[in-house]
């Protein structure tokens, strides 16, 4: 009997351990925004990067546990809008897009409504045939990388906040979240075979891009999410015209 109970209990402590990982990101994306609301940019844009890592982790331990459940996908989904939509919107517009006026929480607002329906669209494709190697649209972590890693890097070498830069930053959110609704493909990377032997020179470029991450921080990651961001157009704009 006492087994019994204690396997039900183990049970229970497997099944919570990934939602306790979902609501640490969500808190993450929520103090983003109250350190935003108090001036302390840098720490809102490392709290977004933790969210992301969080937002990672909490999948793969509901995986290898067997734990996977719709709760859990629904509420991570509910996570991921603050974390990775109210959060960089209402953290960039703190930042510098108030100074636009109407025009800068219009934009924010663009981004913002754009991460649900991507999210949106992305659960509605759950379980259906696709191609696996792609996402449609730019994953919503991705963009907000994109974001919060320009913040960082801007907060980092105090970069004078202009009106000529804050419609640049306005013009680049937005368009970060059209990228997200759009029909554009993104590698998902999920057809890599960790399993097996990794190239030399693979290997030599992973740890390479950690030693630069640990050096600095902000530029490498905000480089990583940009290139990425970059990639999904640049790849759909080669596989257009290469037959002509």
């Amino acid at each position: 009997m006492q087994e019994q109970i204690k396997d039900k209990s183990k049970l229970q402590l497997s099944y919570l351990l990934p939602n306790l990982i979902t609501t640490g990101g969500l808190f993450a994306g929520f103090y983003a925004v109250v350190a935003a609301m108090n001036g302390h940019f840098e720490q809102a844009a490392v709290s977004i990067f933790i969210a992301m890592l969080l937002d990672g982790l909490d999948g793969r331990v509901a995986r290898l546990t067997g734990t996977s459940s719709e709760f859990g996908a629904q509420y991570d989904s509910l996570a991921d809008m603050v974390s990775f939509g109210i959060a960089p919107a209402l953290v960039s517009f703190s930042w510098i897009l108030h100074s636009l006026g109407k025009s800068g929480w219009a934009l924010s607002f663009i981004y913002a409504a754009a991460t649900g329906l991507r999210l949106a669209r992305f659960n509605c494709q759950l379980g259906k045939s696709e191609d696996k190697k792609y996402f449609t649209g730019l994953p919503s972590p991705a963009a907000a990388g994109c974001v919060a890693g320009l913040i960082w890097v801007a907060a980092n070498l105090n970069i004078e906040h202009s009106a000529l830069f804050a419609i640049s930053v306005g013009a680049l959110v937005a368009a970060i979240g059209v990228l997200m609704v759009s029909n554009v493909k993104y590698r998902s990377f999920k057809d890599l075979k960790l399993k097996k032997k990794i190239p030399f020179l693979l290997a030599l470029a992973i740890a390479a891009t950690y030693a630069l991450i640990a050096v600095n921080p902000a530029i490498c990651l905000f480089a990583i999410f940009a290139i990425y961001t970059l990639s999904g157009p640049i790849e759909s704009s080669y596989r257009y015209i290469r037959p002509l």
